[in-house]
């Protein structure tokens, strides 16, 4: 387990159980009884139900489906129409088509699956993930890992307290070229690290205005889609995918795309706690539509010695030091540069090459979950649910700074800090604004306050009462009745 230490890995797990009580009620959940699975061997074969199904679920099917003694033997999704190609691979592959289950809450019940592999929205992972490891399964689930940050220690401490092993799906945790990478800036290899930079510039077009509720699809129980979000009407066009940029259900492309390249900074600059301090600005420019997340996003992580710039722009717009998504880490003796999930290239200060890392696939992330899964070893995950709570809790930490953020004319980020690094890039964020038509010196932004967190508690602290209450309210969410998610203690 080389991204923790065993000492900083128990540290890490005693901080999140703490913060789990200190968050919550501390009334233990009373869903399930515990259950606790013998080893597996590796001649015994590992019973897997894959939640989700559409699209990312896909990968999930192909990375489970005749490797590592497994077996699929359970497909759950609550829109039927989507379960035909999961249905087509498993049966032509195991000889035989798996059981279609609908319902979640039946398939963590079935005492006939070992592995629950969740690829649903965002708003189910935590629930579904608890569920399922109260009833003694293991569990793969997609990233982000969360919702919101609050779920990532409840998580975490339901692993512990049920012994089961829950890998995070950011899968290039487990790719040699990026391990390689990684190794090489955390080694000094390029002189001591100060900035970590990471890129999601991904085209993300509009999704369309509407006037009126679209009616969901008739092959769903949209109920259960909603699940533990708010049932409410559908004000979009489509209702799949494109919740990723609603809030009630995804987290933008900080949540989708961007918490990758999120997870990959922070591991690059060696951090196993929350940041000193957040602060986040941007908008939905260049359309009107739906959508209510940003498009367009810049945020800051203050670690102290060390920092963390993320930028997201969803329009047109040019690589940065040849990475559009990604990521660079600084050195005082040179650079980084990972364009992709599997390796990358590192740099002298002068700018020459003088090493290059390649090679992964998803499918290591999956054989690495089930050794972990055999061998009942939470320290050999590439991915443990404490990691993936870190990573997706430094979006939802940007995110909570820009919403609560006041609005002006996105123009002034231009000078909007004293960190010389992210007003270079914040000058290169309305650059790329005005290239794409939109007028910066009227177009209305959001400029997220300075927040500051405590990484013991994982909450906000400070002085301002009014703002510390709404964003302490914003690290956890309210639960529909029937599908509460419990602290864990």
């Amino acid at each position: 387990m080389d991204v923790f230490s065993r000492r900083e890995f128990l540290e890490r797990s005693a901080i999140l159980s703490a913060a789990a009580v200190a968050l919550g009620n501390g009334k233990a959940s009373a869903q399930a009884k515990p259950v606790v699975a013998a080893t597996a061997a590796q001649t015994d074969k590992l019973r897997v139900a894959v939640v989700g199904v559409r699209g990312r679920g896909m990968s999930h099917v192909g990375g489970f489906l005749g490797k590592n003694n497994c077996e699929i033997t359970t497909v759950c999704d609550c829109d039927e129409a989507v379960i035909g190609n999961a249905m087509k691979s498993i049966e032509g592959k195991q000889g035989k088509a798996p059981n279609y289950v609908k319902d979640i809450r039946k398939v963590v019940e079935d005492k006939d699956i070992d592995i629950i592999s969740i690829a649903t929205p965002n708003h189910w992972h935590a629930l579904m993930a608890v569920w399922a490891m109260e009833h003694g399964k293991d569990v793969y689930v997609e990233k982000p890992a969360t919702h919101n940050v609050r779920e990532g220690a409840i998580m975490t401490a339901a692993s512990r307290k049920y012994k089961k092993i829950c890998q995070v799906g950011t899968q290039s945790r487990s790719n040699p070229g990026m391990r390689d990478a990684i190794a090489y800036v955390r080694g000094g290899k390029i002189g001591k690290v100060d900035l970590a930079i990471g890129q999601c510039y991904k085209p993300r077009g509009s999704i369309g205005k509407v006037t009126a509720p679209t009616a969901p699809p008739a092959t769903i129980d949209y109920d259960l889609w909603c699940g533990p979000a708010p049932k409410n009407p559908v004000m979009r066009s489509k209702l799949h995918y494109d919740w990723h940029w609603i809030w009630a259900y995804g987290n933008g492309d900080l949540g989708n795309q961007g918490v990758h390249e999120m997870d990959k900074a922070r591991w690059g600059l060696g951090k196993t706690t929350m940041p000193n301090t957040v602060f986040s600005l941007g908008g939905r420019f260049g359309y009107v539509d739906d959508g209510e997340t940003a498009n367009t996003q810049l945020s800051l992580f203050d670690y102290g010695t060390e920092k963390m710039i993320f930028e997201v722009r969803g329009l047109a717009t040019e690589d940065y030091k040849g990475v559009k998504v990604g990521n660079i880490w600084v050195g005082t003796d040179g650079y980084v540069v990972c364009p992709n999930y599997a390796g990358g290239v590192a740099y002298d200060k002068a700018g020459k090459e003088v090493a290059k890392f390649s090679g992964g696939s998803d499918q290591h992330h999956f054989d690495n979950f089930v050794k972990a899964v055999r061998s009942r070893k939470v320290e050999d995950l590439n991915c443990d649910i404490a990691e993936g709570h870190l990573s997706a809790a430094l979006c939802h930490l940007s995110n909570i700074s820009y919403r609560l953020g006041t609005e002006q004319p996105i123009g002034k980020a231009e000078a909007v800090s004293d960190n010389k690094s992210l007003n270079e890039f914040a000058g290169r964020m309305v650059a790329h604004l005005k290239a794409n038509k939109v007028d910066t010196e009227k177009t209305i932004g959001k400029f997220g306050p300075v927040l500051t967190i405590d990484p013991k508690t994982e909450q906000f602290v400070g002085t301002d009462k009014a703002l510390l209450s709404k964003a302490n309210d914003m690290l956890f969410r309210e639960y529909r009745k029937g599908f509460e998610l419990k602290e864990i203690v």
